[in-house]
């Protein structure tokens, strides 16, 4: 009988991050997703992963992960998607991530264009 060869181990690596509410620091901030291009996230809180600067006008963004860099790039704008990833039922944060707009978070929601009555 030959013996098989035993598969790889996947290890899923979470994002290792100070989770904070301190409106001055993007990476790490604790916020709350209403988007509607990422529906499983409406309503619920997620945490701030990196910065894709300038990703809805230019295929080239920048992936800021430091707060230096982000400060850097002139901080979140309107032109912005945040990676988030989701705070799970147990408080750790999810391995999963997404990409909402940075104007479908509650902390950047200021930056919509404002809508004429």
């Amino acid at each position: 009988m030959r013996a098989l060869k035993q598969k790889g181990v996947a290890i899923l690596l979470r994002p290792d991050l100070p989770v904070h509410d301190d409106p001055k620091r993007v990476i790490g901030l604790r916020t709350r997703c209403d988007s509607d291009e990422h529906p499983c996230l409406r309503g619920y809180d997620v945490v701030v992963v990196a910065v894709l600067k300038n990703a809805l006008r230019v295929e080239e963004y920048q992936h800021l992960e430091t707060e230096d860099a982000v400060r850097g790039a002139g901080g979140v704008g309107p032109d912005d998607r945040v990676e988030v990833a989701p705070i799970l039922p147990g408080g750790e944060l999810s391995f999963v991530t997404s990409d909402p707009r940075a104007i479908d978070l509650d902390a950047f929601r200021f930056l919509a264009p404002k809508r004429a009555n």
